[in-house]
C-alpha cells in the first residue's frame, strides 16, 4: 500500500519542510519492511478565490483529482476523531493487510476541506481540540505515520 499525504499549501523552505522530509524518510526507511511501497506527499496550491465557499470547493475539486480509484480515504478535520497512536497504526496495518492500494490522508486549506470530502472518507481524525497551522498539522501527521510504522513493527520509538 503507498501513502499519500494530499495538501493544500507548499511548505516553504525551514524548520518545518525539514522536519517533514525526516519524519518521511524515517518511514521510507522501516515502512518497506511492512509491505509499504512508500510515501509520497502533493502539495496543492491554495485557491484565490475571494470567498470561502469557493476556495472551499476549488481546493475539492484539486484534492479529488489526486485522489486514485478504491483508495483509503482519511480527512485531517478537526471534528474528527482523536485517535491514540495505537489505534491509529492498527488502521494503517488492516487497510496494508486488506490490501488497499493506496491510504490517501487529505489536509485542507485555511478554510478545511469540503462536507463532500470529509463525507466520503473513512476515517476523519483530529489532533486535539486545538486549531493548528496546517504546515504543522502536516509534520504532526508525518510523525504519527512514521510512529505507526514503527508500532506495527514493534521497534521501540514508540513507548507507550
Amino acid at each position: 500500500m503507498r501513502l499519500v499525504v494530499v495538501s493544500i499549501g507548499r511548505l516553504k523552505q525551514g524548520p518545518e519542510r525539514e522536519l517533514a522530509e525526516r519524519y518521511r524518510e524515517r518511514f521510507d526507511d522501516i515502512g518497506r519492511k511492512l509491505g509499504f511501497r512508500g510515501l509520497d506527499i502533493h502539495e496543492i496550491p491554495e485557491s484565490r478565490a475571494r470567498d470561502a465557499a469557493t476556495r472551499i470547493a476549488e481546493e475539492a475539486v484539486a484534492i479529488s483529482a489526486a485522489i486514485p480509484e478504491k483508495s483509503v480515504l482519511v480527512a485531517l478535520d478537526e471534528r474528527g476523531d482523536n485517535l491514540d497512536s495505537s489505534a491509529f497504526a492498527r488502521h494503517l496495518g488492516r487497510w496494508r493487510d486488506e490490501q488497499a492500494g493506496h491510504t490517501i490522508f487529505t489536509i485542507g486549506g485555511a478554510d478545511g476541506l469540503s462536507p463532500d470530502l470529509r463525507r466520503k472518507a473513512k476515517l476523519r481524525m483530529a489532533f486535539g481540540a486545538a486549531t493548528w497551522p496546517h504546515q504543522i498539522v502536516r509534520v504532526m501527521l508525518l510523525e504519527q505515520i512514521y510512529r505507526a510504522a514503527t508500532i506495527l513493527a514493534g521497534h521501540p520509538y514508540h513507548r507507550a
